[in-house]
């Protein structure tokens, strides 16, 4: 079928090498556009950078603590000792105090940006003199760092920084709360304006604007002494963005991509040979075949992919049946035609004759001619009866629900036509009763037709196995090898004198095969044997 405009509408319809290139695009892209939507990778920069900042930390405390120990800083002065349990996490005791990362971008909160720092009371002179001593150490290592660093004394009084907070309060920042209290914190924060700059490693260009981070990740470490706060050191820093991870190894991912697109090139290309060839193929020949030429759909010589191969197979095989089917057809039309034609001329000539010569024919010729196209006319009725059959046998629907006990049957058929029987008590087949009566009624008339009216006809019944097995046997003259094989070729008779019209065998075998049986002319010493084999049926237990 073409549209108005002469394309088939299929001609609009993706090949099956584009489905496979996007699928396989499709399998390439899910897979990374899944890493970007969980941002997993993000959270993993971020702890890697929590982890960081927690050892600078703790180096910078360490640091400290033993300038403010050399200014004269003395524990004892300040009070009791903070709760142990913050100073260490459960199944470490003294002197270890590791800190791990904790922070998740997926469930961590990200807080406002740190409060202004406000104005406080002078620090103490200890922290003041150690912080003077870490002061110039910290805006050194934040050159390799590009931390932010700060030391604060007990009350959170800024005492070292790498900004402009010294003298400031950093009390306000919840993290530094928590760590004067002797409890270690990491948060997440929105960055500032002025936190707003990336440095690229490896690069020797200035330092660009980025936006593409939104967050920093501060540390406050509380400086014990003797289990004392002496001060605090908050440490924070903007995680590396997965822009600037990627654009460190753009070169390698350059590759990966041009290695992925030329997998996808060859796999699409694979899964052309594959498939889209093959269907293409097996599409041409079907299409020649629709077309009218013979014996053109043949399996593909070497398919690759199973279901393709079926496909060639099965496609092979209908074209083959059709091919048969047509035959058949154009052969049975042509022997129905000459079936037909020989009374229809016969009663035609007889009518004209009576026509032209009804009243000077003597009586006795008259019934003669009447005889004869009555004869015809019988002719005609039986070979429309047995046309009738045969069709009704070659588009059989089968169902497993049919099942005939074939005993009385053959019993009934036997008595009716004059056969001896030999039958066992009960043997249920899978065939309908009137399919069953319609094969052994023809089998046994065929033994009358052709072995002669004094001829002996047994009908046997057995079981063997599976199969329930049905023998009609004559000892008339028998079936010439010549014609062996063609008895169950439709409208083939050695008895069209006697009114044969060559169908019977034909219609015994149809329904037999229908119904998943077989029929076949087997050798005898004497007279014709046919054997019929059907599906016997065993009782439910």
């Amino acid at each position: 079928m073409r549209s108005p405009f002469g394309r088939s509408p299929s001609a609009r319809r993706p090949s099956i090498g584009t489905v496979l290139l996007v699928m396989t695009v499709a399998a390439l892209v899910l897979p990374l556009s899944g890493l970007w939507i969980l941002r997993l990778y993000e959270s993993a920069l971020i702890r890697q950078t929590e982890s960081e900042l927690i050892a600078q930390a703790g180096v910078v405390a360490a640091f400290y603590r033993d300038a403010w120990r050399r200014a004269g800083g003395q524990a004892e002065a300040l009070g009791p000792p903070v709760d142990p349990a913050w100073t260490r996490p459960p199944g470490f005791d003294p002197p270890w105090t590791p800190r791990f990362a904790s922070l998740d971008l997926a469930e961590d909160p990200i807080l406002p940006p740190a409060p202004d720092p406000v104005p406080a009371m002078a620090s103490d002179p200890s922290a003041a003199m150690a912080g003077a001593t870490l002061g110039p150490i910290l805006r050194e290592a934040q050159r390799i760092t590009l931390a932010g660093m700060r030391v604060t004394d007990r009350r959170g009084v800024v005492v070292a920084s790498t900004g402009e907070e010294m003298g400031l309060s950093l009390e306000r920042q919840d993290e530094v709360r928590r760590a004067l209290a002797g409890e270690a914190a990491s948060v997440l924060r929105e960055r500032t304006s002025h936190d707003r700059v990336s440095y690229r490693s490896g690069s020797d260009s200035p330092a660009v604007p980025d936006r593409s981070r939104s967050v920093r990740v501060f540390t406050a470490q509380p400086v014990l002494d003797d289990g004392r706060v002496v001060g605090v050191v908050v440490v924070s820093r903007t995680p590396r963005s997965i822009a600037d991870t990627l654009y460190g190894k753009r070169w390698h991912l350059a590759g990966l991509a041009v290695l992925l697109l030329v997998s996808v090139g060859v796999l699409a290309r694979l899964g052309t040979v594959a498939i889209a060839r093959p269907l293409r193929a097996v599409t041409g020949l079907a299409k020649r075949t629709a077309d009218g030429e013979r014996g053109v759909m043949v399996p593909l010589p070497r398919p690759v992919v199973r279901e393709v191969a079926e496909l060639s197979d099965a496609l092979t095989r209908m074209a083959s049946t059709l091919e048969e089917r047509a035959d058949y057809i154009r052969d049975f039309a042509a022997h129905v035609s000459h079936e037909f034609k020989t009374p229809l001329t016969t009663i035609r000539g007889t009518v004209e004759l009576l026509r032209d010569h009804m009243d000077s024919m003597p009586a006795e010729d008259r019934d003669r001619f009447l005889a004869n196209m009555d004869a015809e006319a019988g002719r005609l009725s039986r070979l429309v009866r047995r046309l009738l059959e045969l069709a009704r046998a070659d588009v059989m629907t089968v169902t497993d629900a049919a099942v005939t006990d074939a005993v009385p049957v053959a019993a009934r058929l036997a008595e009716r036509h004059g056969a001896d029987a030999s039958l066992p008590a009960s043997l249920p087949v899978a065939i309908g009763q009137d399919s069953l009566e319609s094969v052994l009624a023809n089998l046994i008339e065929n033994a009358r037709h052709h072995a002669g009216a004094d001829a002996r006809v047994t009908v046997t019944l057995r079981a063997e196995g599976g199969r329930a097995i049905l023998r009609v046997a004559d000892d008339g003259p028998g079936i010439s090898p010549a014609n062996a094989d063609r008895v169950f070729v439709p409208f083939f008779t050695t008895a069209r004198d006697r009114s044969g019209t060559g169908l019977g065998l034909t219609i015994a075998r149809g329904l037999v095969e229908a119904h998943g049986g077989s029929i076949a002319l087997l050798p005898s010493d004497r007279g014709a044997l046919f054997e019929v084999a059907l599906r016997r049926v065993l009782p439910r237990r």
